[in-house]
């Protein structure tokens, strides 16, 4: 796979081809870090280097900035929604001109298995941007509210909507290039400039977005900066900026509440897609063996690092063991090795610390009494890779680490439940709030339950409501704010209300409205 020498190549189990390493955007240049720092990107099949990326110093942050405040401040960007629109939709014929590139790159730096890259993490993504292009001409930015007669003065009012103006995207790695869509995709549409970063872990999904827009469109200077680092902290330089005015975060609650720390300094409008601890709830009546295996296979997609992945599955004690056997002999059927295999439905997981994190909340489960099903450690037959094996946990208990907190890997907690009261205050007893999904006989007790999960989204009995048109967020420590849909456009609009005074007095108010 290459765009080009250049910017490097990219190559089986070696570092880059060509001269130098892949670059970053800042103000409509190509650029490496000043100070020429690098890093690299490994595969987690190969565990081999897959890129060199630039190691950006604070002094690159900061020039991305003044850039995206100067191509807001000083040009009409914010205002020609039919220009951002055509910048949109020559990114998306980029996208789509070079997708299978772009797959090949997102199952080698994520690990992520090809058949996912068909749907949610990649295509569904490309997709999305020309549908922000479409919401860039059609948004009403522009409405009105009834006319009023206030002291004598008659005056039509309306409401602009303007975008807010720099904002900053931090992105995760299990779903880089979702992410990164999404941060140039929303803002451009609705108007403002960014900088964005990507995750330290997938640099090279960045570059090669970052070099797509510069050499096949028509975005401006600065509109769109892409700077890399494997510092999180060159993150900060962007959240406590106070010539940043929104914030858009994905990551765990943890750093989530540190970027709203650092946010707060000046009062940044944020937007914080965090972690879940999402349960799967099959209720009396449900099938529960059915309902078990597909828990249990669920989990593993990309390896379970998924924020709305569902980790725990509750189960009526009555039928409880028969559902651990039909979660137990799904897992065990989950094929796992080299993500380009389409035959696979599992690769690794992305990097070896984060491999060793995930084991060491497994043997933290088993201290706190919780039974290995199956799976639990490294497969002994994979002589390469960050794996981690499918793995199912039985007796896990309420209030437990494994039951509490995000795994972020193919782990799945069992617990059992007395009643549906029960049920629902398990279901509802942790600091998350991100997703569900609920079986039951009919859709109307399902309904019934759903209505009384503190989550921000639900699938009933085998229903889908993941779509890029569908406002995503969560509840309670799962997040803050909404993405997709017209309300996640909105997160990047501010409002202004106007009077415009319409009879034949022109003087002022300004002696008093209030």
């Amino acid at each position: 796979m290459t765009m080009g020498t250049r910017t490097g190549e990219l190559t089986d189990g070696a570092a880059p081809a060509g001269e130098s390493p892949w670059l970053m955007l800042i103000d409509g240049e190509l650029v490496p870090a000043s100070d020429s720092a690098t890093f690299e990107s490994i595969d987690p099949y190969t565990e081999q280097p897959l890129g060199i990326a630039p190691d950006a110093g604070v002094a690159d942050v900061e020039r991305a900035i003044a850039a995206a405040r100067r191509a807001f401040d000083e040009t009409d960007w914010s205002r020609d929604h039919a220009f951002r629109a055509r910048c949109l939709r020559q990114l998306q014929q980029a996208l789509r001109s070079r997708l299978e590139e772009i797959r090949e790159l997102l199952v080698r730096e994520v690990g992520s298995p090809i058949w996912l890259t068909r749907d949610t993490i990649l295509e569904v993504a490309v997709a999305n941007v020309g549908r922000l292009a479409d919401l860039a001409e059609s948004y009403p930015y522009v409405t009105t509210l009834p006319e009023i007669d206030f002291r004598g003065a008659v005056s039509r009012r309306e409401v602009w909507r303007e975008p807010f103006g720099v904002a900053g995207a931090l992105c995760a790695y299990n779903a880089p290039w979702g992410m990164l869509l999404d941060a140039v995709a929303y803002a451009a549409g609705s108007g403002c400039t960014t900088v964005i970063k990507p995750s330290e872990l997938t640099p090279i999904s960045g570059l090669y977005l970052a070099r797509l827009i510069q050499e096949e469109t028509d975005f401006p200077p600065g509109t769109v900066n892409i700077v890399t680092s494997s510092v999180g902290q060159r993150g900060e330089v962007i959240t406590r900026s106070p010539d940043v005015d929104f914030i858009s975060f994905v990551g765990s609650v943890p750093n989530g509440r540190r970027v709203a720390e650092a946010a707060a300094g000046t009062l940044k409008q944020i937007f914080l897609e965090l972690g879940g601890k999402s349960p799967w709830v099959v209720l009396p009546g449900a099938d529960v063996a059915a309902e078990a295996a597909a828990a249990a296979r669920t989990i593993c997609t990309n390896a379970g690092q998924g924020c709305v992945a569902r980790s725990r599955l509750l189960l009526p004690r009555a039928e409880y063991e028969a559902g651990v056997q039909a979660a137990k002999e799904a897992m065990e059927a989950v094929t796992y090795g080299d993500p380009r295999d389409p035959d696979n439905f599992m690769g690794p997981v992305v990097s070896k610390h984060h491999q060793q994190r995930i084991l060491g909340r497994i043997e933290r489960a088993v201290a706190e009494g919780a039974r290995i099903v199956t799976g639990g450690g490294v497969p002994a037959d994979r002589p390469h890779g960050f794996f981690v094996e499918p793995t199912l946990l039985a007796d896990v208990a309420p209030g437990s680490d494994i039951e509490q907190e995000e795994v972020f890997g193919p782990v799945l907690a069992v617990i059992p439940y007395d009643d549906v009261e029960d049920a629902l205050r398990i279901a509802n007893g942790t600091v998350y709030g991100l997703s569900a999904t609920v079986a039951a006989a009919s859709d109307e007790e399902a309904l019934d339950f759903a209505r009384r999960l503190r989550t921000g989204t639900c699938g009933v009995n085998g229903g889908v409501w993941s779509n890029s048109d569908a406002p995503f967020g969560g509840y309670k420590q799962s997040g803050i704010g909404r993405k997709g849909g017209v309300r996640g456009f909105e997160n990047y609009l501010e409002t202004k209300v106007v009077g415009i005074r319409t009879d034949a007095q022109p003087s002022s108010l300004a002696w008093g409205e209030h």
